[in-house]
């Protein structure tokens, strides 16, 4: 399998600070630890569209927003009335999403972080639909395990370009990846131990990989804002 993992570090080479951002991930501190707007991110990526010329100028504006009312946690949040959010993203199913996570995970703890990562650390992949947040209308199977990666869960997404790029890199070598999301989850984690990446890792070079350098470094430079 050696061939296997020097694809993979030379497709990590491409993105000096992978590590740094999943730990960050891992650590429930992106965004500066506001889990309001990582909730958010999640609920803007679920419907599907692009992450860094979207998505992130989207959960920037919300920042501003929640910096001009003053609202640092997810109780005071869910107090906006939905006309003031839609001034920052129109999609009205997303912020369902989100209300519907933030309305859980408040309850959990008074301490926005800790809440989201006492979810996470009880949160499990093979009932995942049968979770309070699996089962939030909305919710999929990439959101779900998006929200568990910041909350501290080492996993992957299987979305299109996770798999898309993964499959690429063992075309050669005659593994086939499952096409049922929790199979494909559970055959990153075995690609993680051969590869010696974290499955995050995996996850999210894949994010970065699919662009040229030039993009590349513009994202990484924008991912260190958030």
């Amino acid at each position: 399998m050696e061939p296997l993992k020097e694809k993979v570090r030379n497709l990590a080479s491409k993105v000096p600070e992978l590590s740094h951002f999943c730990n960050r991930c891992l650590e429930t501190k992106r965004y500066g630890g506001n889990v309001i707007l990582m909730v958010a991110d999640a609920a803007f990526v679920s419907i599907g569209i692009n992450y860094f010329n979207v998505v992130v100028p989207a959960v920037l504006r919300l920042r501003n927003l929640l910096e001009d009312y003053g609202i640092e946690k997810m109780a005071d949040f869910l107090e906006l009335p939905e006309e003031t959010l839609l001034s920052v993203w129109k999609n009205r199913r997303s912020w369902s999403v989100a209300r519907e996570v933030m309305n859980y995970l408040s309850k959990l703890d008074i301490d926005d972080r800790k809440a989201l990562r006492r979810w996470a650390a009880n949160s499990g992949l093979q009932s995942w639909r049968k979770d309070p947040i699996g089962s939030v209308r909305g919710v999929g199977i990439n959101t779900y395990q998006y929200l568990r990666m910041m909350g501290g869960i080492d996993t992957v997404m299987p979305d299109k370009i996770v798999r898309r790029v993964l499959s690429s890199i063992v075309s050669d070598t005659g593994i086939e990846p499952p096409q049922d999301d929790i199979e494909f989850i559970l055959w990153v984690e075995e690609l993680s131990k051969i590869t010696g990446y974290r499955s995050i890792e995996l996850c999210w070079m894949t994010w970065f990989v699919q662009y040229d350098e030039i993009k590349i470094e513009k994202y990484q430079k924008l991912m260190r804002e958030i």
